[in-house]
């Protein structure tokens, strides 16, 4: 028993249930020898599911997805040295997109080895790790002290939720059994009168403008605001677009929307009306290069609004510690009801008509196969890799989108669909190019053992294709052919290679009414062929002048 009354837990089984309070619904990790007593907790309390991959950087991926998909936070956990470190790029990549991922590491135990024998995963000091994971999370805390343990829990787990960012705890080994206390709530640390005298400036730069337009990004959705949103939205009469990576939050709100806006790289009309705007409010937009592909002096950024990261700057000044949630609804409370002001825009109907002939498959094939297929039926949620498979995604209907269009690590989308899976129950479609297949790929193997079934479409051009849009001449942007269909049925699973319009049409509707097994569908294209997107994009960015906004170091 623990102070009045309270039954004492293991750190570990205090950490899972707080986990849990705050919406985690699976652990998804590699054991090693620090952190069996982490895993047989996990297994024992039964709190959340666990769930074991092959790799570590699969670990933080499905972790990401999880979190994605359903909300609340994704649990990636690992051991000391040689585990955690594998996470590192998985939870770069949470950090750089606003992903509330947690990571729990093993740590040697605390009595150390004889003096002159070091611990084995040590890189250079015992802290080593933990000074490293500071770089890519918001919170950190060693539990290594049962009465200072329910209080830090509680101080980082609250960090998460209110950035929206990965955090890191790291449990001793012989730590992770002694009985603790249960974890408290950390204090709402938010402004309202900040938010209050912001959301008031803002609405006056909004009624003075002629051409105002409102971005949402993708905080907007990691932040479940996607409704409130729609809400302020409808309510100003603001025409509406979304940032590249926050496309899909509109529709999944069934907000009318003049589209995605990809600066120089995208539809002319909505670049225009971005451009053109004299308050533009960017509502959890990322400014980087993939959301805001425009030379710096296309936008006025007096007449800007960007509201990301718990601070809202306007023009040049910055109002701090205001949040996003805050924000909207400070201004929905202002916005004006008369709708006296145009309708929004909305988007243009992007399906393309989809012939199943003998022609060999183009990647804009791909997208448009889906669309045809889903155009009677539910959408799935789509999850994209990087490269070409992610402007593929750009000519789908679909409401739900995962990817990684700002870190843009390649070999995200497989494990992050499985870990969507496991906690949404949702089945995903996957979009992967061969390259970021031969890495995370084979992770497939583990659906058997999940229950879980994604569909996969890989597109097979034998090369890093977006690369080699950049350097055509290369040889090293090469790679060989490695049917990746033959293999699926070993990792069980069942696999199909196409080349034809036809064929990849049956192959997806085959697929798609199969349950119970993974399905790999491997669509051959020509050597080093890329979408017309892509093409685009690229051509956008090595246009001669063209400048990525300084606001992308900032993002």
């Amino acid at each position: 028993m623990g102070k009045a009354g309270e039954f004492m837990l293991p750190i570990a089984e205090r950490l899972l249930e707080a986990l849990k309070a705050c919406g985690a619904r699976a652990v998804f990790g590699i054991p090693g020898d620090y952190a069996l007593p982490l895993f047989e907790t996990f297994e024992r309390s039964r709190l959340l599911p666990l769930h074991t991959l092959s790799h570590e950087p699969a670990v933080a991926f499905a972790a990401d997805g999880a979190a994605r998909a359903a909300g609340g936070i994704g649990v990636a956990a690992a051991t000391y040295g040689a585990g955690a470190l594998n996470l590192l790029n998985g939870v770069a990549g949470a950090y750089a997109e606003r992903s509330p991922l947690c990571v729990i590491s093993a740590a040697p135990p605390r009595m150390r080895p004889l003096p002159g024998l070091l611990p084995h995963h040590q890189v250079r000091t015992a802290d080593s790790q933990l000074r490293i994971f500071r770089e890519v999370t918001c919170a950190q805390a060693v539990l290594d002290d049962v009465e200072q343990a329910p209080g830090e829990i509680a101080r980082v787990l609250d960090a998460c939720k209110r950035h929206s960012l990965p955090v890191y705890f790291e449990i001793p080994s012989d730590m992770a059994l002694a009985p603790c206390a249960k974890a408290g709530h950390a204090a709402n640390a938010d402004d309202l009168g900040a938010a209050a005298e912001c959301a008031a400036e803002i609405a006056t730069l909004v009624r003075s403008a002629k051409r105002p337009v409102l971005m949402i990004g993708v905080e907007v959705r990691r932040f479940g605001l996607e409704a409130e949103v729609a809400d302020l939205a409808r309510r100003a009469g603001v025409p509406v677009v979304t940032s590249f990576m926050g496309r899909g939050v509109a529709a999944s709100a069934g907000l009318d929307h003049a589209g995605c806006y990809m600066g120089l790289a995208g539809d002319p009309a909505v670049t225009q009306l971005v451009e053109d705007s004299d308050a533009l409010v960017l509502l959890g937009v990322i400014l980087c290069d993939t959301n805001l592909g425009v030379q710096a002096h296309r936008l006025d950024l007096r007449r800007v609004v960007h509201a990301f990261g718990g601070d809202v700057r306007i023009g040049h000044h910055t109002y701090p510690n205001v949040s996003l949630g805050s924000l909207v609804r400070e201004l929905f409370r202002l916005a004006p009801s008369d709708q006296s002001r145009a309708a929004p825009a909305t988007a243009k109907d992007i399906a393309t008509p989809f012939v199943p002939d003998e022609a060999r498959i183009a990647p804009s094939d791909v997208s448009a196969a889906i669309n045809a297929l889903f155009a009677d039926r539910a959408f799935p949620p789509i999850v994209c890799d990087t490269g070409d498979s992610l402007f593929v995604s750009i000519d789908l209907a679909a409401q739900e989108l995962l990817a990684q269009g700002y870190y843009a690590s390649m070999g995200f989308a497989v494990p992050a669909a499985m870990g969507a899976q496991v906690v949404s129950g949702q089945r995903p479609l996957v979009l992967v190019g061969d390259g970021a297949f031969q890495m995370t790929g084979w992770e497939l193997g583990n659906c058997r053992r999940w229950g879980i079934d994604p569909v996969v479409i890989v597109l097979n051009n034998r090369s890093w294709g977006m690369l080699k849009l950049f350097s055509p001449s290369s040889r090293f942007n090469d790679l060989d052919d490695w049917h990746f269909a033959v293999a699926a049925d070993a990792f069980g699973g069942e696999g199909v290679r196409v080349t034809t319009r036809r064929e990849l049409f049956g192959a997806l509707a085959r697929a798609w009414r199969t349950r119970g097994r993974f399905q790999l569908i491997e669509a051959v294209l020509a050597d080093g062929a890329s979408s017309e997107a892509l093409g685009r994009f690229v051509r956008a960015l090595r246009r001669p002048g063209a400048k990525v906004p300084h606001e992308v170091a900032m993002a």
